[in-house]
């Protein structure tokens, strides 16, 4: 994969335009959060789109795979996280609806990228028995 080619990836820009909007929910959280669920929420956020980054440096799609599924598991995280954020009635309801459901398609792309990584690694083990 060439180099900086994870600017290319639609589900990396979508990671970081929902980084941002994480950290404007954040923003709204009572004072005693900011070092409790706040960052917690904000650092799995910020671990999806360096996750897709890191994997598509990697070199091959097996390693790619591996960390598109790290990407997933810390956007599991973060929904979670945002559900929490609504049990507990921090920040703006709207904007935690608004960017849950905006990180539960963001995680359908990821799991679509992930099978494509997957299947061309197959395709091409059998390709290469043939």
């Amino acid at each position: 994969m060439a180099e900086l080619r994870f600017r290319d990836l639609e589900v990396w820009r979508v990671s970081m335009d929902l980084v941002v909007k994480v950290y404007e929910i954040t923003r709204e959280f009572p004072k005693n959060e900011q070092f409790g669920l706040a960052s917690q929420l904000q650092r799995s956020a910020v671990s999806i789109p360096s996750n897709i980054a890191e994997g598509s440096g990697r070199g091959t799609r097996k390693d790619f795979a591996h960390f598109l599924d790290q990407a997933r598991a810390s956007l599991f995280e973060v929904i979670t996280q945002l559900e929490i954020c609504r049990s507990l009635n921090f920040g703006d309801l709207d904007k935690i609806n608004a960017t849950q459901m905006e990180y539960e398609i963001l995680g359908m792309r990821i799991n679509a990228l992930i099978r494509t990584m997957k299947d061309s690694r197959r395709i091409r083990k059998g390709d290469a028995e043939d």
